[in-house]
């Protein structure tokens, strides 16, 4: 039996990326300012958003990073700078994992800490994946971790103390910088456990910027799949 073309596959993911995009993107109203993720999938949604801002839509965004804002400024999308907006109506990104309760890992990009402010400043968060995406427990992939330079020796030494192997980012040989000029450790655990208790640790070391891990920021998720895209909503957590 022969296998899978790989490309044929490529394509169905990269379909089913751009359904849960423009599932997104028609929930953007005229006077929106909407939040713009970083990433292959939030690009299928700048390139969505661009053509119905062509057709008269009204709206403003922000973007997380500076590959999104050229790719916004392309598709005739209206840019504010971030430091100017207080609240955001809407946000729209990807995610590299995302379990059932809607808490998720972000980062692959090197955008979380943007991210994080722009999910956190908004009204509501839809995150938009491929079903590749969807786990039962998060933790197969890094946790990126956004450190300042001048740290670096203290917080890799801080991130090996909770049980983690902290794996600096390098392409070409050289340390891969965010847009603020961070470094990023990729943090491999062999299981992440209490996510919350690990939110505040990482939270609590000097010299970390910020980190992937998104716990209570995404309020949908719209994950496509060969069934089409299916919508998740964040469920209230038990009293």
């Amino acid at each position: 039996m022969s296998g899978s073309d790989p490309s044929n596959d490529a394509r169905s993911v990269a379909d089913w990326k751009r359904a849960a995009a423009e599932a997104a993107v028609a929930d953007v109203a005229d006077g929106m300012t909407v939040g713009l993720g970083t990433g292959s999938t939030a690009a299928f949604a700048i390139e969505a958003l661009g053509r119905r801002v062509r057709d008269g839509l009204d709206c403003r965004a922000v973007a997380t990073s500076n590959r999104t804002a050229d790719l916004a400024s392309r598709a005739g999308i209206t840019l504010m700078p971030l430091g100017d907006v207080a609240e955001i109506d809407l946000a729209i990104d990807g995610v590299d994992e995302i379990d059932p309760e809607l808490r998720a890992i972000k980062g692959a990009g090197g955008a979380m800490l943007r991210e994080k402010i722009v999910a956190s400043a908004a009204r509501r968060m839809i995150a938009i994946a491929d079903r590749s995406k969807a786990v039962d427990r998060l933790g197969a992939r890094a946790l990126p971790v956004e450190v300042l330079p001048l740290a670096r020796a203290f917080v890799e030494r801080r991130l090996m103390t909770l049980r983690c192997d902290p794996i600096l980012r390098r392409a070409e040989g050289q340390a891969v910088l965010t847009d603020q000029g961070n470094l990023i450790f990729d943090c491999h655990f062999a299981d992440l456990g209490d996510l919350q208790a690990l939110d505040a640790h990482l939270s609590a070391i000097p010299g970390v910027a910020g980190h992937g891990l998104f716990l209570t920021e995404i309020d949908a998720l719209y994950l496509g799949g060969p069934q089409g895209v299916i919508r998740s909503e964040r469920q209230p957590r038990p009293d």
